[in-house]
């Protein structure tokens, strides 16, 4: 992977100046700049567990961004690099991000400094308890107040950790599954939330392609058929934003980035394939469909229409911009484009679709999980059998004035009514779509201003948070 420059400003640099761009262009009340900017409160908890005959203390972090809505929401990630700056950077992009799809959720973030393949699976669930039991005596887990998600290093598994520990202490809280969300589906979770940032990346990049103009400022033309699509993680989010733009739009995915370097095949990489591969062997070398590169960070420099950064932060920096030919970049990953480069790639006229919105799939998701939670009951429940029936009497009444019938496969998806999964996927799209047409009348209004599709969506974001702030007494 690449190297960020010394002279790079930091992960949390860049999202202030990003931040600083947008909010030099509104009229804030004096103080209101300043007030959405910074972390209203960060906890850093030192504990120790006893693992393998002595007592290992760890470190790790919660930071709050904003309360203008109740609860916060975002991810806790396992990784040997968090630290105090990255968590608060994470948590204001959580407020933007909840701010601009219209989630009513405030920002936060979590994070444990640990390596997670470290450890065996009996010994991080000690560690997660012990973790989790810091936070909520402090009730930064709460259903009503702070709402962990996964992030890097954490899934499903994590989180039914830590909605164990706090029903065991909050055992009179009737809402208790709802104090974290992407947990199982058999402890409350929702159909569709382990794909959901993926899937969100793969509408976004379908709503963009239904602007003709936005496409064209791209340089390219047409739909999402046939373009070619490089990808950077073949992580979760990368998996399956690659895995549906394949097989349901016709992308052809050229080149896949690892960390053991990268496959590069202009005619096209089974990304199923691939991701078998890696999970036999826990990397891509080796993989026979492909040219393996060993500095997969040069395949980021590739000539592509589409480039999908899908794991860390700073990917595309000061030390590669110049490089980067991609006419369009979807950011996948948080903040895989620093403020340098991104300036270097407008310049050039590279169409950058900015994080805040490109991975809203995932809190998006755990929003629907979170009110089913509380709501106690699965979405459909009441609605789907009644829906086919409705269907039912609709599509006889069509065959009986037309004399003809529906072919059997046309007739069972007429009648079919929604369940779960089907609504969270409209839902999701919905906010995609909405999210995008919102960011795109702003870019198209004020692009003599030099306003971007990033600009645009702080701006929308800052201005509905500082209207609640407003609303609040602020």
């Amino acid at each position: 992977m690449s190297t960020t420059p010394a002279n790079e400003p930091s992960f949390r640099d860049s999202v202030d100046m990003m931040f600083n761009r947008a909010a030099g262009l509104m009229d804030l009340p004096p103080g209101m700049m300043e007030k959405i900017r910074v972390a209203n409160s960060t906890y850093i908890v030192r504990f120790g567990v006893k693992l393998r005959g002595e007592i290992m203390t760890f470190t790790g972090y919660r930071s709050v961004h904003s309360e203008h809505a109740e609860p916060v929401k975002g991810g806790i990630r396992y990784a040997m690099n968090v630290n105090q700056n990255e968590v608060e950077a994470l948590a204001a992009l959580m407020t933007y991000k909840c701010a601009l799809v219209e989630v009513p959720f405030g920002g936060s973030k979590g994070g444990l400094c640990i390596d997670p393949t470290a450890w065996d699976e009996d010994e991080l669930e000690r560690i997660t308890r012990r973790f989790a039991y810091e936070l909520i005596k402090r009730d930064l887990i709460h259903p009503a107040q702070n709402v962990p998600a996964p992030d890097m290093g954490t899934g499903a598994r994590e989180m039914a950790w830590i909605a164990d520990a706090y029903k065991r202490i909050k055992n009179d809280d009737i809402n208790a599954r709802a104090c974290v969300t992407g947990k199982p589906r058999n402890l409350g979770g929702i159909a569709g939330r382990v794909e959901a940032t993926g899937r969100g990346v793969q509408y976004a990049l379908q709503e963009f392609f239904r602007h003709k103009d936005d496409v064209e400022k791209a340089g390219m033309t047409g739909t999402l058929d046939g373009k070619r699509v490089i990808v950077q993680g073949l992580g979760n989010v990368g998996y399956h934003a690659a895995k549906f733009l394949e097989e349901e739009d016709g992308c052809t995915i050229i080149g896949i980035i690892e960390r053991d370097g990268a496959l590069v095949n202009e005619g096209g990489i089974n990304v199923e394939s691939v991701k078998q591969h890696i999970a036999e062997t826990g990397g891509v070398t080796g993989f026979t469909g492909a040219e393996h590169v060993a500095n997969g960070a040069l395949v980021l420099e590739n000539d592509c229409d589409i480039l999908i950064p899908a794991a860390l932060e700073s990917t595309i920096n000061l030390g590669n911009a110049e490089r980067i030919k991609a006419n369009l970049i979807i950011e996948a990953a948080n903040g895989p484009v620093t403020a340098g480069a991104d300036e270097i790639l407008r310049k050039r006229g590279c169409v950058i679709i900015p994080d805040m919105y490109a991975n809203a799939g995932g809190v998006t998701v755990s929003y629907f999980e979170w009110v089913k939670n509380l709501s106690h009951i699965r979405f459909g429940r009441m609605q789907r059998r009644h829906q086919e029936s409705a269907n039912n009497l609709l599509v006889d009444e069509i065959e009986a004035m037309t004399g003809k019938n529906f072919s059997p496969g046309k007739r069972d998806k007429m009648l079919q009514g929604p369940d779960e999964l089907s609504l969270v996927r409209s839902g999701l799209d919905d906010t995609m779509r909405i999210a995008y047409q919102n960011m795109a009348e702003v870019w198209h209004a004020r692009e003599h201003e030099g306003v971007d599709l990033r600009t645009a969506a702080f701006l929308i974001s800052i201005d509905r948070v500082a209207q609640s702030y407003k609303s609040l007494g602020l």
